[in-house]
C-alpha cells in the first residue's frame, strides 16, 4: 500500500512538471522560431519574431522601432495574393520578412530552393535611417513588394532560377508584379502612383531609351490578359524551358524571350517587341529557332 502511494505520487509530480515545462515554453513546433541568427553577406544579426500567422513571420534586428506594425497586416496581403495568383512556393506557406533600421540598406530575397536562408521564402530589407519603417512610406512599401517579386521570379512552379534575368535585369519585371499588387490589393493611389513612376522610367537596355513598361508590360497587361498572362509567362516557363530536375539549365535568348511571352499573351508579340526594344536580325533568327525549339508554345 505504501509502494502504490510512493508511485501514485511520483506519477503526480511528472504530470506537473510536465504542465508546468509546456506553459513556459508555448512555442509549438508549427510556430517559425523566436529568434533568427542570419548568415548570409554581411548580415549577422540575431533578430527576433515581433509577429507570425499562417502566412508571415516577421523579424526585426534591435533596431528597429518596435510599435511597428504595418508589414504585418501588408505583406500577409501581399503573400496571400501572391500565392493565389502564382500558387505555392514549398511546403512551408509563410513569408519570412526580415526588418533593419540604420544598417544594410536596400534589398534581397530569398527562396526555398536555397540553403542560404534555411530554405525559407525570405525577403531581408534594410533603410539607413534611423526612423526607418515607421511612416508606411512609399518607398517602403515599393521595397517590400519588389523582394516579394523576386521570389516569384526566382521560385514559380517547383522550378528555381529566372532564365529571363539577364534579359529584364532586377527591376524590369516588379514594374508590372507590383502595379498588379497594388491593382489588385485596392491600393488606388499606389497604384496610380507607381503607374505614373513607370511610364515615365527610360532605360538604356537593350537599347537606349527603352521603355520596358510604357511599350512591353503594360501593353501586354492592359490589352492581354492581366494577371494571368503574368501567371501563364512563369506556367509555360516550367512547362517547356530547359531544366536539370528543378533547376533551369540556362537563360533565355531574346527570341526565346518574345515568343514564351508570346505564348503567355496568346498573341504574336514580334511587333510590340519590335516598338518596345527594336528587332534585330539576331532576335529574328532567335524567334524562329524559339519556334521550332518550343512548339508546345501556342499563339
Amino acid at each position: 500500500m505504501k509502494q502504490i502511494k510512493i508511485i501514485s505520487c511520483f506519477i503526480i509530480l511528472v504530470v506537473f512538471a510536465s504542465c508546468k515545462k509546456s506553459n513556459e515554453n508555448p512555442v509549438s513546433a508549427n510556430e517559425p522560431p523566436l529568434t533568427w541568427q542570419e548568415h548570409w553577406f554581411e548580415h549577422n544579426q540575431v533578430v527576433n519574431r515581433v509577429f507570425f500567422n499562417d502566412d508571415l513571420a516577421v523579424y526585426f534586428d534591435k533596431d528597429v522601432n518596435k510599435s511597428i506594425t504595418w508589414p504585418n497586416d501588408y505583406l500577409t496581403k501581399v503573400w496571400q495574393y501572391t500565392r493565389n495568383v502564382y500558387g505555392d512556393f514549398g511546403q512551408d506557406k509563410r513569408l519570412f520578412a526580415i526588418f533593419h533600421t540604420a544598417k544594410y540598406s536596400g534589398g534581397h530575397p530569398s527562396n526555398y530552393f536555397e540553403a542560404s536562408h534555411d530554405k525559407r521564402n525570405v525577403i531581408d530589407v534594410g533603410l539607413s535611417d534611423a526612423n526607418a519603417w515607421v511612416g508606411f512610406t512609399a518607398g517602403e512599401k515599393d521595397i517590400v513588394t519588389h523582394e516579394v517579386g523576386h521570389i516569384v521570379e526566382f521560385a514559380s512552379k517547383g522550378k528555381h532560377n529566372s532564365p529571363a534575368f539577364k534579359i529584364w535585369g532586377d527591376s524590369k519585371w516588379m514594374e508590372i508584379y507590383q502595379y498588379d499588387v497594388y491593382k489588385k490589393l485596392g491600393m488606388t493611389a499606389d497604384a496610380d502612383r507607381w503607374y505614373n513612376k513607370c511610364m515615365a522610367t527610360v532605360d538604356n537596355f537593350p537599347r537606349a531609351n527603352t521603355q520596358w513598361f510604357k511599350n512591353w508590360f503594360y501593353p501586354i497587361y492592359a490589352n492581354n490578359g492581366g494577371t494571368a498572362t503574368l501567371n501563364k509567362f512563369f506556367v509555360l516557363l516550367s512547362q517547356n524551358f530547359p531544366a536539370n530536375g528543378s533547376e533551369y539549365s540556362r537563360d533565355m535568348n531574346w527570341g526565346e524571350f518574345v515568343h514564351f511571352w508570346s505564348g503567355a499573351a496568346g498573341v504574336n508579340l514580334k511587333a510590340q517587341a519590335t516598338t518596345a526594344f527594336g528587332w534585330t536580325s539576331d532576335m529574328e533568327n532567335q524567334f524562329n529557332k524559339a519556334k521550332t525549339d518550343f512548339p508546345n508554345i501556342k499563339y
